[in-house]
């Protein structure tokens, strides 16, 4: 396939080496911050600070890239947040840093972030042909997934030899190369038709349209609600739980690593499987797989060996692997080119742009009610919330395939993608 789209080859190349660089520092940000004094609260902080600027920015960057030349904007991003995290690693490695100095550092690479997912999103399908954006996003989400498997292991080895600041160093290393590769990059223009930018470019009638594309499906509704509370019930046992008890009670960051490297394969293997296999109501799938994913915090707080709790990750990592793959795939599918970043933003508001108010909760409630509770509880608030997405019929029934088009560029919506239960 790469061969075939070198538009597509040029974009994953380039991110391929930044996604392994954010895996890096998946595991390198937390212990940077109990390196400097901080605390279990402090690593929610930390991560908070990184997720919060979507809240405020991540629907301006979905009009934003609507608007203008996606790529561009991702290339902007990707230099800001080089430059972030040089400076991140300049303040470890020299001794300074402080817990403050790193939520503000991070607060600007989040700013950036809520710029360039929306864009990143809406780019695919412009660098890609229509039967093989399914492809595409596997093979990305395969990227994210090894990344998983090798990021662990080069975090460890650079965090042991040259502690946390050596491997934000080399993150702002690839996104400085990820930076190179969007230079180069000419997608195709967008094609015009529904929700396009409204006249005079006023940015909340652009807004209300791409608003008006989210609340008529009820499965991109419903699919949005699922994953908010996967990232904001779950995904806060990853960041900041799991490593507090890897620093307590199982030596570390290795054998952390262990356990992330565990989902990864997992992740891996769903990809293959998304990359392969080809159902007529793949949306019902994915609310499925979402449940499995669902079970990640009580796995991580059950108390088992680091190796069995790893065979269990992996198990959920094919899971989330699956229905993210499915999902970007429906919207690149299902959604109007011209509205794409605008509906992706509004996915994004509802998911990252809410975690870190379960990334700060996290710690204060770990500390009062106990780490392993904690952990239990946010499987009983998650699994049924994603089983519950399995119950919509617009869920159930979505096709793999775009609606017919009409004579006039728009699309003739099926009852599924209408809401119509």
């Amino acid at each position: 396939m790469l061969r075939d789209e070198p538009q597509f080859a040029r974009l994953f190349i380039g991110q391929s080496l930044s996604v392994l660089g954010d895996r890096v520092s998946f595991v390198a940000v937390p212990f940077a911050v109990l390196s400097v004094g901080g605390s279990a609260s402090d690593v929610g902080l930390l991560a908070a600070a990184g997720l919060a600027p979507m809240l405020l920015f991540a629907l301006v960057g979905g009009v934003w890239a609507d608007r203008f030349r996606r790529h561009r904007i991702m290339l902007v991003s990707d230099l800001v947040r080089c430059a972030v995290q040089g400076l991140a690693a300049v303040l470890l490695l020299t001794g300074v840093a402080e817990v403050r100095h790193l939520v503000l550092l991070m607060v600007v690479f989040g700013t950036a972030d809520a710029f360039f997912m929306p864009a990143a999103t809406g780019l695919i399908p412009l660098v890609v042909g229509a039967d093989r954006l399914r492809e595409a996003n596997a093979l990305r989400g395969f990227v994210q997934s090894a990344s998983l498997v090798a990021g662990p292991a080069v975090a460890g080895i650079l965090v042991a030899a040259a502690g946390p600041g050596g491997a934000l160093a080399v993150d702002a290393l690839t996104f400085a190369a990820s930076a190179a590769f969007l230079a180069r990059l000419t997608p195709r223009a967008m094609t015009p038709g529904t929700a396009q930018a409204a006249p005079g470019g006023k940015f909340l009638g652009e807004l209300r349209a791409g608003w008006t594309q989210v609340r008529s499906r009820a499965w991109v509704w419903s699919g949005m609600a699922a994953i908010s509370v996967y990232h904001v019930v779950v995904l806060p046992s990853v960041f900041v739980l799991g490593p507090v008890l890897a620093e307590r009670e199982w030596g570390g960051a290795a054998a952390w690593s262990i356990v992330t490297a565990g989902f990864g394969i997992g992740s891996i293997v769903g990809d293959v499987v998304a990359y392969r296999v080809k159902v007529r109501h793949p949306m019902a799938l994915a609310a499925a797989a979402l449940a499995v994913g669902s079970c990640q915090a009580v796995i991580i707080g059950s108390g088992a060996p680091v190796a069995v709790i790893a065979v269990l990750e992996a198990i959920t990592g094919v899971g989330v692997s699956l229905y993210f793959v499915i999902w970007e795939t429906a919207l690149g599918t299902h959604i109007p080119e011209a509205a794409l970043s605008r509906v992706s933003s509004y996915d994004y508001l509802l998911s990252t742009g809410l975690m870190p108010l379960g990334l700060v909760l996290a710690g204060p409630i770990s500390d009062s009610f106990g780490v392993r509770p904690t952990l239990y509880a946010m499987t009983l608030v998650a699994v049924p919330a994603s089983l519950a997405l399995l119950c919509v019929p617009a869920v159930r029934r979505l096709t793999a395939h775009a609606p017919a088009p009409t004579g006039d560029g728009d699309v003739v919506r099926t009852a599924p993608e209408a809401g119509v239960a």
